[in-house]
Formats: structure tokens, sequence, C-alpha cells
């Protein structure tokens, strides 16, 4: 049984206090994970976040610091807190889920999707949950924790931007949403800025609307310690080509806006440190 591999990590160049997150752009499964999709690669694949790790490239290529989960979402979610298990998923485990996201099948390890039902032939026993917890969720977490001690403990102040994708609704309000756990995970000013970056990049944003934020942002973001984390979900449309797959005609237009996102609350970060170094 092969080790899964581990997360990508982009050490930071930039003298900046921003680090990224990019937990659900895994798409490579092995052999085993595809005989056990009872619908097909095509079901595990909908879980994904579709490039958004290249979304990321400017940000990254300007120095942003990034870590990057290359384990799909299928196989294990690190948006999920450890407990968030579905009993659909493992065998022999409690029989009551424990939160709303685990009873509608999108739990730790997921279990099923509204479009496409069941996602497993078979469970998996709890040696293969703990495997997957100990390779890969907790590994992420862990470098997600130590570059925002190192980057706090040198400048007193902190970002971390967890990067998904959502898909269009039907009548879409906003291109980005942004969440902050409802005031939560990060200061009030700092979510008003990157909403004020995002619409002068040309796009419409909303708060907490329908997404506040998931297990990675409400478990690192200590505003009260001069952490943030802030969760953008941009919307599939603004980057994606027609078949939900490839880079679309304005895929740098989005990776731009997340560049100085990063870059512009990086600088604004940096500035509020000098005042408090000076004391």
């Amino acid at each position: 049984m092969n080790p899964y591999p581990p997360a990508i990590v982009h050490p930071p160049r930039a003298s900046l206090p921003v680090l990224l997150s990019v937990p659900h752009s895994g798409r490579d499964y092995d052999a085993g994970i595809l005989a056990n999709a009872s619908q097909g690669r095509l079901a595990l694949e909908a879980l994904e976040d579709p490039l958004v790790d290249r979304l990321a490239w400017r940000a990254i290529s300007a120095g942003i610091g990034a870590v990057v989960q290359p384990v799909p979402r299928a196989v294990i979610d690190c948006n999920r807190d450890e407990e968030e298990v579905d009993p659909a998923a493992i065998r022999n485990i409690s029989p009551a889920p424990v939160g709303p996201r685990a009873r509608h099948g999108l739990g730790l390890i997921p279990s099923r999707t509204h479009r496409h039902g069941a996602l497993w032939r078979q469970p998996i026993d709890r040696a293969e949950l703990a495997r997957r917890v100990d390779q890969v969720h907790r590994p992420y977490h862990a470098l997600i924790a130590a570059g925002l001690a190192d980057m706090a403990a040198r400048f007193g102040e902190v970002v971390l931007v967890d990067c998904h994708s959502m898909p269009t609704r039907a009548a879409p309000n906003a291109d980005v949403v942004i969440g902050d756990r409802n005031g939560s995970s990060a200061s009030g000013w700092l979510t008003a800025e990157v909403a004020r970056i995002v619409r002068s990049e040309g796009f419409r944003t909303a708060l907490n609307d329908p997404y506040a934020g998931g297990a990675i942002v409400a478990r690192h973001g200590r505003p009260e310690l001069g952490v943030h984390a802030i969760q953008l979900e941009i919307d599939r449309g603004c980057y994606l080509d027609r078949d939900g797959r490839t880079a679309g005609a304005e895929f740098d237009r989005i990776a731009r806006m997340l560049e100085q996102v990063a870059l512009q609350l990086g600088d604004m970060l940096s500035d509020r440190a000098f005042p408090i170094a000076a004391e």
C-alpha cells in the first residue's frame, strides 16, 4: 500500500505575511480509489475545485507562500474537522454523523453528492481512515500552522487565504464569496479590505453567504492573536471553459485578482507591523 503524497509547499520569497491554502484541487486518483468508486471518476471529480492550484500561480510567482494539497478531496477533505465523520463512509464507526455536512454526505470522507448519489461500493475500514488522517489531514494542517506561526513571529500579524471554487448558481449575486466565519476568523477591517480589492478588480462580492468558511479558517483564524483567516469561493464560470475542467478566457484575470488580494493584504499587514516594532 503506497503512502499518500505529501502536501506541496511553496516557501514564501516575499517579505509579506500572507499564506495561501489550496485544499481541494487534487486530481490524481490511484487505482484502488477508482475501483471503489461506484459512479466512476466523474462523480469524484465533482468534488474538486478545478484548477484552483493553478489560479494561484501569479501570487506564488510574486513570492507568496502556499500549501497545496495534491490528494483529492474524495479521498479525504482537509476542510473538515477530524470528528466530522459520516458512518456511511466508514465501516464499524458510530452510527450518528457529526455535523450537518457529514449528515449530507460531505464529511471528512465524502460518501455521496446530490448529483451522483453514493460514491463508494464499499466503506473504508477504520485503519484506512486513520492512515488518511495521519498521512494527509494532520500534516496539511501542521504545515499551515507552522507557516502562520513563523510569519506571526516575524510580522506580528498574518493572514491565511484559503482558496476554493463554487458552482455557478442560476441567479448568481457574487463572483467571489468571502468567508470569515461571521467575523470570528478574521478582523472586520481585513475582510472589508479583501472585498474592496476584489471589487477593484471588477468582480462582485458577497460576505459569508452562502459560504461562511470551513474547518481550515475556523481552526487557524485567531484574529485576537493577529492571525487572520479568510475563505475565498470563486465562481467557476469566471475562470473555466464551458466544459468545467479547462481554463477559460478569463482564467488569468482571476489569477491576477488572487495575486492582488495576497500582495495588497501583505502590504497592509506589513505597514501595521512597523509602528508595533517601533514601540
